[in-house]
């Protein structure tokens, strides 16, 4: 059976209340009995001392002056105590009728301490012990009836086993009470939480005044659902991007297609059409594959295989297929490096793809006999490449749009080009999982520069496997 937690919170409320009430009347009950007892000790042990004290006064004149004596000093305690005393050899000198009708074997001469009795059908509490005066021995015993504490305690217990009952009704009322004013505002979040959808993720929980568990629930979900429609947005956004680009390629190939067999036409003309079809293929399937990847790295399914990689290898590497790439428009390549390696912990495949982009990205936008460098330089926690072109730059109005995915900075210039606007998110993400950082600077018609920070590999070498041979990497990005 389900309850709910109101229920559940009572429930335990109400037996945590019965244990505590139990404990709650033992300990008082156990502590109102030790301050009865000692309260009728310390009375005794008064009641002693007065006792003693005439005794050593009287004992010089005689047995017949002690028992005179103790009987006067009976008759002034009258109910309230009683006494009793032999000598040595247990002849009684004097005792009070309340230990006159009974015999009590604890008072035998020689005995001594204080316990609990019943004298005449009265509980008492009694002390024994035996004195020295005078030379002489004496065995006294006083007892102190405890009839007004026994009342006072046996009415404390009638209360508590009356009232308990009742008073832990009324707190389990109070309690249930309590939790559902406690709970409503979380089934005031409930009912808001019920009705965020798809087409309102832009709403939010109230969040309570009080700071308190409630505030910080309502936060955490507030943050939650920032969350879900940045992620939501993200992906519609992503879809209407990808629809878009993708519309594009697929109406030309389809219109190149419908001309072509409009009628007949000559062999070359039907070449000339494949290509076009051909060229338009490759575009998508490259757009296809970048789509597939973000897709990928979305989802946490894209792995990096990370090893020691000499990033100077890597450079050059790149500087030969920016050479190649560049070789059409005339563009200069150079390249400024160490001699020695520089190892780092990366991908090599995934680094080496991140300069190709910029690379890429640099020989497309920069005029015919322009220049392009790539740069390493060495700081003190971090491996520093700088790849610089003499392009058309980027606005200052762009600039902070330029890794966002499908964004061109001049979208018809872009097209012409053949970009699909995910190279730089791409290398945006390769860099993040490498635990590095990425800076641009880049102005119109003052080119742009690149730079890419990337962590060190650990000194020591064994920690990490030694990089594979990679094969080339596709310079379409």
């Amino acid at each position: 059976m389900n309850f709910t937690v109101r229920t559940r919170l009572t429930a335990w409320y109400f037996v945590v209340l019965i244990f505590s009430f139990v404990l709650f009347g033992w300990v008082v009950d156990f502590g109102f009995r030790h301050s009865v007892a000692r309260t009728m000790d310390e009375s005794l042990q008064g009641n002693f001392l007065t006792a003693e004290r005439v005794i050593s006064e009287s004992s010089s004149k005689g047995t017949d002056k002690v028992s005179h004596e103790l009987g006067e000093l009976a008759d002034i305690w009258g109910s309230s105590a009683a006494l009793k005393v032999t000598d040595e050899s247990g002849q009684l000198i004097f005792q009070s009728p309340t230990f006159a009708r009974t015999k009590i074997d604890a008072l035998e001469a020689g005995n001594s301490g204080s316990y609990t009795a019943n004298v005449a059908a009265i509980q008492y509490r009694i002390s024994a012990r035996r004195v020295y005066i005078n030379g002489r021995v004496f065995d006294a015993a006083v007892a102190t009836p405890t009839e007004a504490f026994d009342q006072s305690l046996d009415q404390f217990r009638w209360i508590l086993k009356l009232a308990s009952p009742l008073l832990i009704i009324l707190a389990s009322l109070g309690g249930y009470w309590l939790s559902r004013r406690a709970l409503e505002p979380v089934d005031e979040i409930i009912q808001i939480a019920r009705s965020i959808g798809g087409q309102n993720l832009s709403s939010r929980l109230p969040v309570p005044l009080p700071r308190d568990e409630l505030q910080r629930l309502t936060e955490t979900l507030n943050e939650m659902l920032s969350r879900i429609e940045a992620n939501m947005r993200r992906v519609t956004q992503f879809t209407a991007d990808a629809s878009h680009e993708l519309r594009t390629p697929l109406a030309l190939l389809r219109t190149t297609a419908e001309v072509a067999l409009r009628r007949p036409r000559r062999e070359q003309d039907y070449r000339e059409v494949l290509e076009s079809i051909v060229a338009a293929s490759g575009e998508m399937t490259l757009l296809l594959e970048n789509l597939l990847q973000m897709a990928r790295a979305d989802a946490g399914a894209e792995e990096l295989t990370f090893c020691r990689v000499d990033l100077i290898r890597c450079l050059r590497k790149v500087q030969e297929q920016a050479a190649i790439l560049a070789e059409a428009k005339e563009i200069r390549v150079a390249g400024d490096f160490e001699e020695e390696p520089v190892w780092i912990n990366a991908d090599a495949a995934a680094i080496e793809r991140v300069f190709l982009i910029f690379v890429d990205n640099a020989v497309k936008y920069t005029h015919p006999e322009g220049k392009i460098s790539v740069r390493y330089q060495k700081s003190q926690d971090a491996a520093l490449v700088e790849i610089r072109d003499t392009g058309i730059g980027v606005s200052e109005k762009d600039l902070p749009h330029i890794f966002e995915r499908f964004y061109r900075a001049d979208p018809a210039h872009s097209r012409e080009q053949g970009g699909v606007g995910l190279g730089l998110s791409i290398a945006n993400w390769i860099v993040e999982k490498h635990g590095g950082a990425m800076h641009v600077e880049s102005a119109l018609g003052m080119g742009s520069v690149f730079q890419v920070h990337l962590p060190f590999a650990p000194r020591n070498p064994a920690s990490l496997p030694s990089a594979q041979p990679q094969t080339e990497t596709s310079s379409r990005i």
